[in-house]
């Protein structure tokens, strides 16, 4: 299967990432998974500072603990965060941006997936709404101090989207626009997460055509063991596909983190704006939906519509 890891890589955190001092960081859904290792390696590498975004207080504090122990001298601050609901969104957002004058790594790593059907507080279907839809948005709110560090000389500013190969699995036709305003009973939980997925390659896409000056990529981490997968209770064809999946060909956190840890801070010049990665480190060159100029800018323009009719 394609979303499968291929295990070889020569790449090291420890040794391979630079050092960041001076840079502020932000990653979403960092208080477990994959979110957590990338921040505790970020953190190795001295950042002037490092955002966990999570939902719960207590999980990101405790997390930070955790952190704290393996390296004590991380500077790392929860910004409390809920990606389906714009409300929070919009905290987040204005916290951040009262609080610091630069933002070097924005990685848009929260997710959710296998959800029953549902829709957020603002009416999206709940895997559209929380996978794309808010960091779509936190990222749009984020975009003058992005721009404002990317202005400086010899900065190099990255936006980095978790995506999945699981995006093969959209829908046929690739998003459903006219729909997404309602929970999707009709698809499978699957084809609901693949088209989210999907939407954050095309965002990426359309991210590094606007804004040159930053560099936007996506990325698969791999099929790794963590607890994203939780909510699919009740799935039982689907938990037991995954359930195998996992026992004989995921990875764990660490080496899954790997795929966003070398986006983040690999060298700039082997880092290609705009190019969706699969494990290890490697563009995707099929010739698939993926590519379509017409849908990506369909998305686009659907987003720019619904922020505005949004008030934002």
């Amino acid at each position: 299967m394609s979303f499968l890891f291929r295990r070889n890589n020569t790449y090291s955190p420890d040794k391979d990432i630079p050092d960041l001092a001076g840079k502020v960081i932000l990653v979403t859904g960092g208080n477990n998974g994959l979110g957590k290792e990338t921040i505790k390696q970020l953190a190795k590498h001295n950042p002037a500072k490092i955002y966990m975004g999570a939902r719960s207080k207590a999980k990101a504090s405790a997390a930070i603990a955790e952190l704290k122990d393996q390296v004590p001298s991380a500077n790392i601050n929860h910004l409390e965060i809920d990606l389906a609901s714009f409300s929070s969104i919009k905290r987040a957002a204005a916290t951040f941006l009262a609080e610091n004058e630069c933002l070097h790594i924005l990685v848009n790593n929260a997710g959710i997936f296998g959800t029953a059907p549902g829709l957020t507080e603002d009416g999206y279907e709940v895997q559209f709404g929380t996978n794309y839809i808010g960091p779509a948005l936190f990222t749009e709110l984020l975009l003058p101090i992005l721009e404002k560090t990317a202005s400086i000389a010899e900065t190099d500013v990255r936006i980095v989207n978790i995506s999945s190969e699981i995006y093969t699995l959209a829908p046929k036709g690739g998003l459903l626009l006219s729909q997404d305003k309602t929970p999707l009973r009709e698809i499978s939980s699957l084809a609901r997460y693949g088209q989210s997925k999907l939407a954050n390659i095309y965002f990426t896409k359309s991210y590094a055509k606007r804004y040159p000056a930053i560099k936007s990529v996506a990325l698969h981490p791999g099929l790794v063991r963590t607890n994203i997968g939780g909510e699919m209770k009740g799935f039982s064809i689907t938990s037991l596909v995954f359930g195998l999946l996992n026992k004989v060909s995921s990875v764990d956190v660490a080496t899954g983190a790997l795929n966003q840890l070398w986006a983040s801070t690999f060298q700039s010049e082997k880092v290609k704006s705009g190019a969706y990665y699969i494990p290890f480190f490697k563009e995707s060159s099929r010739r698939d939906i993926t590519g379509d100029e017409k849908r990506m800018e369909e998305l686009w323009e659907w987003t720019q519509k619904e922020f505005r009719e949004h008030g934002l």
